[in-house]
């Protein structure tokens, strides 16, 4: 055995060869022999543990016998019985990893010998009163081998709950009162006296990480145990102003150094596995005793503007179990009411800029949405008081702004608010960023979806095969293939898994027409939006006309018939989108080609102002360098002066006005054109005169 050891030690290839021989079960079966020297046990355990290092799953599976089992079973329950020496307490510490190795391959017989009901004893004797001699002079004290073990138990505890025949072992040992005994405020003077402050802390968050798996599969025991009651007490405690000073120097307790927050994290993780359990007793209980609004005052007092990563999980938790509570039960929600939704709205306002910041408020974002879904939408109250609060402007900001894995989510609860007559005009009256509509910004969505799943679209983004509008690169190249009746189609299955169905019921609400902020690409698209439904009708149909000959079926001829017709019908359906969206775009074609006239005669009207300005100028420059032409131009504005008065229409009316009349133009004028009120002078600038700056000058001298 010592040469095996050594062997075994450092060398990976002496490892495999000793697998090979099957060298782990007869070791294992064999280390309970007698033995005068006393170290037969502690070089089997060696040895096995030289062979899991290097060999992983097949040590496991050489011990997963009952053979094996039984060995393990004899060896540990000595030690633990009688064991005192930190050597024996080392040796039993390492037997039960190994157990626990084993334990993890389904296939080991764990519960058939009685191995399981053994370690359910020793890990609850210390909590829970029991009579039987095993245990009766056990005790565990505060050594780091004794404490080890605890934590290599409740670990056991765990993996046991995988075997369904072990649950009820684990309901007779009372194995949730035990753990329970750890789940009470820490600082209190009552604490077991076997563990130091430290060691209940890590134990604490030990028992509740086994409680998250353990309480869902023994619900009764955890009604029996108050296990509500005990959760939220804890929870209150965590978020209250009690000074206590946490360790944080365990696996479970990272980030809980000097707070409260890892005990606060395992509560919620604890509450999360219950209400998503689907236990509605276990549910109603918990808001019969206020949790909804003991986590909307936690949320509003103290993680809003919160960075940390741990504060981001547990608000995440919290918002979850909002969510799984309020999503089926128009009384909650009521409950939920204003409160909550201002935190909603909060999160919608405060957090969309940090969803790339890497400390998961991704995640946040999308908890948030999720309990805007199942928290505030199909109550009257609730979503009236989200209108309120520009729910829907946030919503759809968030639409904008957020990654595409978001979008389904959003447009689903988007969609479901829409029940309420008032949210459309939301939707309409809604702008984003550089004046984006609703409508447009849902047929850019479209649009992107369709570029993801190699929908065949030409350069102006209208339909290019008429026989399959709508369909995608995996829909064209997927091979017709025999299904079950209960299988869903490529068809279908599309529906679910992009963007575009939901698209298409959003505008079933908003309406196809009049809608505000679309260009002609737009309505292209939009022409395919409308006739969604019609589409996806002759993609079924279609793959049910594929499928019958490679299943062998003959439809009858009536059927054929049908088919026949509704593949028709498709098809012209297609090609009257075809043409409706030909016609938008040589719409949009002559209206640019008016548009570009219109410019042009804008140009040209431009050059005429240009033109004239020009010949004003050189008369201008004529009349003050041409006498004869100066000359002309006032006989010219006589002329003129005369054509515009009044002639009279009788002899005698004209001698009257010729009695009466009045010279009416100065003498000696001596200009030649026609003046306004106000008169600009040329002249050459004052700053090349220098008159501007003598001025100033002279006037000073005047006045002195």
């Amino acid at each position: 055995m010592e040469v095996l050891q050594k062997l075994s030690s450092d060398s990976e290839e002496n490892c495999k060869q000793m697998l090979k021989s099957d060298a782990a079960y007869h070791i294992c079966c064999h280390m309970n022999a007698s033995d005068q020297s006393g170290f037969l046990l502690f070089i089997s355990v060696e040895i096995l543990w030289n062979l899991l290092e290097f060999g992983g799953q097949e040590v496991s599976h050489q011990l997963a016998n009952l053979e094996c089992v039984n060995a393990l079973k004899q060896a540990f329950k000595e030690l633990m019985v009688s064991g005192c020496s930190n050597y024996e307490k080392q040796l039993r510490n390492d037997l039960l990893v190994i157990t626990t190795l084993v334990a993890q391959n389904l296939d080991s017989p764990i519960v058939e010998t009685g191995f399981a009901k053994q370690l359910i004893l020793f890990a609850t004797f210390s909590e829970v009163k029991s009579h039987n001699p095993l245990v009766k002079s056990l005790k565990l004290m505060q050594s780091h081998e004794d404490f080890e073990l605890k934590k290599l138990l409740i670990n056991m505890l765990e993996l046991l709950s995988r075997d369904p025949a072990a649950i009820q072992l684990l309901s007779d040992g009372k194995v949730l009162l035990s753990l329970f005994h750890y789940v009470k405020a820490n600082g209190t003077k009552k604490l077991p006296r076997e563990w130091s402050p430290a060691q209940f802390e890590e134990l604490q968050l030990y028992a509740m990480s086994a409680l998250s798996r353990l309480a869902v599969l023994l619900v009764e025991d955890y009604v029996t145990c108050q296990g509500n009651t005990r959760l939220l007490l804890l929870l209150e405690w965590c978020v209250s102003e009690t000074k206590f000073e946490g360790h944080g120097n365990s696996f479970h307790g990272s980030g809980g150094r000097g707070n409260k927050k890892a005990q606060m994290r395992f509560c919620l993780r604890l509450l999360n596995a219950i209400v998503s359990s689907g236990n509605e007793a276990t549910a109603q209980d918990l808001c019969d005793q206020g949790v909804i609004s003991q986590l909307l005052n936690i949320l509003q007092n103290f993680f809003v503007e919160s960075d940390d990563a741990m504060d981001v999980e547990m608000q995440c938790d919290m918002l979850y179990i909002l969510s799984t509570l309020c999503e089926s039960d128009i009384h909650r929600k009521e409950l939920f009411g204003r409160q909550g939704v201002d935190v909603l709205v909060d999160y919608m306002k405060n957090n969309p800029d940090k969803i790339s910041s890497g400390l998961g408020h991704h995640k946040l974002m999308l908890a948030a949405v999720d309990a805007t879904w199942c928290c505030a939408v199909g109550c009257f109250m609730t979503e009236d008081f989200l209108l309120e609060n520009e729910g829907v402007f946030l919503l759809i900001d968030l639409l904008q702004a957020c990654p595409r894995n978001m979008h389904n989510l959003i447009l689903g609860c988007l969609l479901e608010l829409c029940e309420n007559p008032k949210t459309i005009a939301h939707i309409h009256t809604w702008r984003g960023t550089n004046d984006v509509t609703a409508p447009h910004l849902l047929i850019h969505l479209w649009r992107e979806e369709e570029k993801r799943i190699g929908s065949l679209r030409d350069e102006n983004g209208a339909i290019a095969d008429v026989a399959s509008p709508i369909s995608g690169e995996m829909q064209r190249v997927h091979a017709v293939a025999p299904q079950s009746s209960s299988a869903a189609s490529l068809s279908i299955v599309d529906v679910s898994e992009n963007l575009r169905a939901k698209v298409f019921a959003l505008f079933t609400r908003l309406g196809f027409s009049d809608l505000p902020g679309l260009t002609t690409e737009d309505y292209v698209t939009l022409a395919i939006i409308e006739k969604y439904l019609d589409f996806k009708l002759g993609e079924v149909w279609s793959e049910i006309s594929n499928e019958l000959p490679v299943e062998g079926v003959r439809p009858t001829t009536p059927d054929q018939e049908a088919m026949d017709t509704i593949t028709r019908a498709i098809v012209e359906r297609g090609k009257g989108v075809s043409m409706l969206q030909a016609e938008l775009l040589e719409a949009e074609s002559q209206q640019d080609l008016h548009d570009e006239k219109q410019f042009y005669v804008e140009v040209k009207e431009n050059h005429k102002q240009r033109e004239k300005s020009i010949e004003s100028w050189n008369d201008y420059v004529k009349r003050t360098s041409n006498y004869r032409h100066l000359v002309n131009c006032k006989k010219q504005q006589d002329k003129s002066i005369e054509s515009s008065r009044a002639k009279p229409r009788y002899k005698d009316q004209a001698k009257k006005l010729a009695a009466m009349f009045h010279e009416t133009l100065l003498k000696k004028l001596h200009t030649t054109t026609f003046q306004g009120r106000n008169i600009t002078v040329e002249s050459t600038p004052s700053a090349l005169t220098g008159i501007s700056e003598r001025l100033p000058q002279e006037n000073s001298a005047l006045l002195a």
